[in-house]
């Protein structure tokens, strides 16, 4: 009889180890199709922020470079073409940006990094263990009660 009953108590236990399993599973695969779609919005925002920038400063630049051209051919002063040349940097950088490929040499350069310089990638301290965490978290506690005495 106890046998039955320890040979179905390690069926059921089986079980429920294969739905807790099952249930972590799910739960990381959600995490990190949430992480994911977090990621991609952060980038699309990041890229319609440089289009929307670059709304603002390729007018600007434009009306900059115009008018200095003008003073400087006007007036015979070369050296009010100087601010041209920055100008023309930021917004080849901001159109690159926006709409060309700097994103796709980003990543190049980003898993290139990963493959073989990942010892930059490290943390100081390493990675946070939960052992780290609980020791950082009790000295908070330890601390906030010390100062409600």
């Amino acid at each position: 009889m106890g046998f039955l009953m320890s040979k179905s108590m390690d069926a059921n236990f089986q079980k429920q180890q294969e739905f807790m399993l099952h249930n972590a599973r799910l739960q990381m695969e959600r995490q990190i199709l949430m992480q994911n779609q977090m990621r991609e919005r952060q980038m699309a925002m990041q890229i319609a922020w440089s289009r929307e920038f670059l709304n603002y400063f390729g007018p600007f630049s434009g009306v900059a470079t115009l008018g200095l051209t003008v003073g400087a051919i006007k007036g015979k002063k070369p050296f009010l073409l100087a601010p041209v040349f920055p100008l023309g940097f930021i917004l080849a950088y901001q159109m690159d940006a926006a709409y060309g490929t700097l994103i796709y040499r980003m990543r190049g350069e980003a898993e290139s990094i990963m493959t073989s310089e990942h010892d930059r990638l490290d943390l100081p301290h390493g990675t946070p263990t939960f052992e780290s965490i609980e020791k950082a978290r009790r000295a908070k506690i330890s601390l906030s009660t010390l100062l409600d005495k």
